[in-house]
């Protein structure tokens, strides 16, 4: 890891507990950077990155379409934007852009980072707003990636490492922001959530968000506050792969 950025992280990590959550989207993104930093793992396939550049040959991924946004990292939203955003009364007034700008409860669930993570942005901009399912396609769309989108049916499936997480993302969302889950996505969220448990990677993370939100998921496990303050030696010396 270059020196600045290894700089930048202990900096960035030893932040007093009383540190404020992100305000915006904007700022989320800045302080997701050095949260991903020593793991510097992508979400839905499992490349490797440097900076903001994805090294596709660590997990074999062959671009669908865009070649030059695959090669990218973008900031995802596990839960969309569209679906904290549809379900409040600014979004029918004008959309992502209205809601950023007149409701704060939508800006501060858009920039909660326990709902980002670093994607390959072909995928980012693939999986749109689909909402997940179990989908029988074999993941073939993106080379050795598992990752399958169903474009007509508008839904994506995650691979088995993540889905998980993002059952348990959902579920803390939903719970902190009241948004709604239908009954077939809880279920299927139900079933994700137990058949995979949360592994030592999920729970670090959950630890070192928690250090910047100044509250944990509740989904993947508890959290301490008083950690926070030595959290970067722990991680820089072990830190959890996907």
């Amino acid at each position: 890891m270059p020196r600045l950025l290894l700089s930048m992280l202990l900096l960035f990590l030893t932040v007093p507990t009383y540190a404020q959550a992100p305000k915006t989207f904007a700022e989320a993104k800045k302080m997701a950077w050095p949260l991903y930093a020593v793991q510097s793992t992508e979400f839905y396939c499992g490349c490797k990155y440097t900076g903001n550049r994805v090294d596709l040959a660590s997990c074999g991924y062959v671009p669908r379409k865009n070649a030059q946004r695959a090669a990218r990292v973008e900031w995802e939203h596990i839960v969309p934007a569209w679906v904290i955003g549809h379900q409040r009364q600014c979004w029918q007034k004008g959309g992502r852009k209205n809601c950023a700008a007149k409701d704060s409860v939508y800006r501060v669930a858009e920039a909660d980072l326990f709902n980002l993570v670093p994607s390959i942005g072909e995928v980012n901009g693939d999986r749109s707003n689909f909402s997940f399912s179990w989908l029988s396609k074999t993941p073939t769309q993106y080379g050795a990636c598992q990752m399958v989108v169903d474009f007509k049916a508008k839904k994506a499936m995650p691979r088995p490492a993540i889905r998980g997480m993002i059952a348990r993302t959902y579920f803390y969302m939903s719970d902190r922001y009241k948004l709604k889950i239908s009954d077939q996505d809880r279920k299927l969220f139900k079933a994700w959530s137990l058949k995979y448990p949360v592994k030592p990677w999920e729970a670090q993370r959950n630890q070192l968000v928690s250090c910047r939100m100044g509250w944990g998921n509740p989904f993947v496990g508890t959290t301490d506050q008083s950690k926070c303050a030595t959290q970067a030696g722990e991680l820089l010396a072990s830190p959890r792969d996907m």
